[in-house]
């Protein structure tokens, strides 16, 4: 194998990638490492790897570290012969780039959801925090279900893979977070797209 890729299943941004791997047909060059860690509770084998200790993270055969999906997911779609999943220049790649940030945006709002309800005994969790943590989210598939529902709609790429991952990450660290009455639209959508083979195969 070629790259390492250090990553948690139940993480919306290692799910990424590896929804990526599929899609580019990678997978097969990458040997993928789980890790188990937590923000009390790094992994050496990663910080080791990168100081910041953040998951995933990629390995390369050179020993270079990437880290941060939004990196590696634009390393490895250099990598492949089929359509690009990042557009690779124009209106149209800061567009999806956009979109893509914001859905990453919703998935930290998510992961900090879960640590709070998670990890803080119930009397010391934070509850306006968490209710701006929510809105974060509902506000911004809002604007998906107003505003970029056809985008979606279109070519998977890394707007639409983004979305996919957290709608899982939602349905199963959160699944209080009743989206599907308030979005219809995305929730017809996640229905078609939540069964391409990549998808099925890194369900959390």
């Amino acid at each position: 194998m070629s790259m390492i890729l250090y990553h948690t299943p139940a993480s919306p941004f290692g799910r990424k990638v590896v929804v990526m791997l599929h899609e580019t047909d990678l997978i097969e060059q990458v040997e993928v490492e789980i890790v188990q860690q937590t923000p009390l509770n790094p992994n050496r084998d990663v910080l080791d790897t990168n100081p910041a200790g953040k998951i995933p993270a990629l390995r390369l055969a050179d020993g270079t570290c990437l880290h941060d999906s939004r990196v590696i997911l634009d390393y490895l779609d250099t990598l492949h012969e089929r359509t690009p999943l990042i557009p690779r220049q124009g209106a149209e790649r800061w567009r999806r780039l956009t979109l893509a940030s914001l859905c990453d945006a919703m998935m930290e709002a998510a992961v900090q959801i879960r640590y709070e309800s998670f990890m803080r005994p119930p009397g010391m969790q934070w509850k306006l925090w968490l209710d701006n943590q929510q809105e974060k989210i509902a506000r911004a598939l809002d604007y998906f279900e107003r505003e970029a529902i056809t985008e979606l709609d279109g070519e998977f790429d890394v707007a639409s893979l983004g979305m996919a991952c957290l709608l899982g990450y939602l349905d199963f660290r959160i699944p209080t977070f009743a989206w599907r009455s308030d979005c219809p639209r995305i929730a017809a959508w996640y229905a078609r797209t939540s069964e391409r083979p990549s998808l099925q195969a890194t369900r959390p």
